[in-house]
């Protein structure tokens, strides 16, 4: 099965700050992949590139074969950090905006998982909670029959609980011809749904490698490596 995203020599830079240097990628369909690395460390521009929110300096990103463009914002699906969303929008208001913008929405799906919350389509984002604003979100994104899921920093901010239940809806809500990148700097909580770890230090990606081969050629959990290899 062909790769879903590729990058060779991918450097992005802002004046004389390096934010990524020289990235060579490729991520394969049907994983869960983290993309782990202290904040700073050149994830969310990354992700931004993938997204086409920002240009490469040097060397190129590719989604399909494809450098990013609107034909590839139909393949991806984007969770950023930080919501997008209008407190004044009903749940239903957003359901719509998808549904029109995205011709791989499931509203059938995304009502069914709201339903799963006790959810009500009429209710506003403004009277909801923090966790109960990210899980709709998280609904939007996951309902999305995509290629790539990406999600910045999914679980920050947000009680256990509001985890589980993410982390859950994340297993299983992508097909074996997809793929998830998990931007995240908190490892413990997110190891044991992760296939694949991308280690970024400094811009520079200083590890790939799946979770098995660390634990068993490390002897040790993804969460411990990392906080060797960034001495947290």
């Amino acid at each position: 099965m062909s790769a879903i995203l590729k990058c060779t020599n991918l450097t992005k830079q802002f004046g004389k700050k390096l934010a990524l240097s020289d990235v060579n990628l490729s991520l394969e369909r049907g994983k869960i992949i983290g993309l782990l690395g202290p904040n700073g460390s050149g994830k969310t521009t990354f992700i931004k590139l993938l997204n086409g929110l920002l240009v490469p300096t040097s060397g190129e990103i590719r989604i399909n074969g494809l450098t990013p463009c609107p034909q590839t914002k139909q393949t991806v699906s984007y969770l950023p950090d930080k919501t997008y969303l209008n407190d004044w929008m009903k749940v239903c208001d957003l359901f719509d905006f998808f549904e029109d913008f995205y011709n791989n929405f499931d509203r059938m799906k995304a009502v069914e998982m709201l339903q799963r919350l006790n959810i009500n389509q009429n209710d506003r984002l403004k009277s909801m909670s923090k966790g109960t604003k990210e899980k709709v979100q998280l609904i939007l994104v996951m309902s999305r029959n995509a290629d790539l899921y990406v999600l910045d920093e999914p679980i920050g901010g947000v009680d256990p609980a509001s985890r589980d239940y993410i982390l859950n809806t994340i297993i299983t809500n992508y097909s074996e011809k997809a793929s998830v990148l998990i931007s995240t700097h908190l490892i413990a909580d997110i190891e044991s749904v992760l296939d694949d770890v991308i280690f970024l230090k400094d811009g520079k990606v200083t590890l790939t490698s799946s979770v098995d081969d660390i634990r068993m050629q490390e002897g040790k959990s993804v969460d411990n490596l990392f906080r060797e290899v960034f001495k947290c």
